[in-house]
């Protein structure tokens, strides 16, 4: 049995329903409708609209042949286009901009921008909500590797390498690649399986840039991404992760 990169990622990386129940929960009401920004292969969305009663989601990405796990899925729309200047379109209890896909957003104006159309989307009541990383290892190099065991007794060997930074622009260069293991032989190895030229955001960065966007309050929870998951084993790592932290930064109307 061999993986595509995407199947990979979302066993290692993702966990759909756990980022549901937060995002329902940090809502604080009973939200129906989802939009998913740089969505990916709408890991979030499908799993949305399996677990939420009624829910519907709107899964947004440039890259067609990622939306293509989303086809024909009842109550979940694939919207191929670029977030930043695609048309409103309904309304959104939650927006969510997850795998640190804010990051693609290079330049403040720009970010501002996308912010004040997604608060244009949001419904009485509704959230914003995107995820980074920050901490001092975060303006260095190195990796970090971690192991899941899966159902047919393989395990992933997933790293994630932050190759370059440059603290005065934020500009940063991460990979990530994996390695299937089966009775203690590589059976499959993809190396830079993905490869990310993005802007590493601050927490005050996006707060900032939230409130000059009109959101009326920001928030910022460390609880979602907490390490622990079944199958994982403990992490090995040339960065000092306990310099590091993961973030979901939240904007209210």
């Amino acid at each position: 049995m061999s993986f595509d990169r995407h199947d990979l990622y979302e066993r290692t990386v993702q966990s759909p329903e756990k980022v549901v129940a937060f995002l329902r929960e940090l809502h604080g009401g009973s939200p129906r409708a989802l939009r998913e920004d740089f969505s990916g292969t709408a890991a979030v969305s499908r799993a949305w609209v399996r677990i939420v009663p009624e829910g519907s989601a709107v899964a947004v990405d440039l890259d067609a042949s990622v939306l293509e796990r989303a086809a024909g899925i009842e109550r979940l729309e694939a919207v191929r286009a670029d977030v930043r200047t695609a048309p409103t379109g309904r309304g959104a209890d939650v927006i969510f901009v997850g795998n640190f896909s804010i990051g693609e957003i290079g330049e403040r104006a720009e970010l501002v921008r996308y912010f004040e159309r997604s608060r244009g989307r949001l419904l009485d009541g509704g959230v914003f909500v995107c995820d980074v990383y920050g901490g001092p290892s975060s303006l260095r190099t190195g990796a970090i590797e971690l192991s899941h065991w899966i159902e047919s007794g393989a395990r992933i060997l997933y790293v994630w390498e932050q190759r370059e930074v440059d603290p005065a622009t934020g500009r940063v260069v991460d990979a990530m690649h994996f390695r299937v293991e089966r009775g203690g032989e590589i059976v499959q190895s993809i190396e830079d399986a993905f490869v990310y030229r993005w802007r590493l955001w601050s927490v005050a960065e996006l707060r900032e840039a939230m409130s000059e966007a009109g959101f009326g309050s920001t928030e910022v929870r460390t609880d979602l991404y907490m390490r622990g998951a079944a199958g994982e084993e403990p992490i090995r790592s040339s960065l000092d992760v306990g310099e590091g932290f993961v973030a979901c930064v939240a904007a209210r109307l």
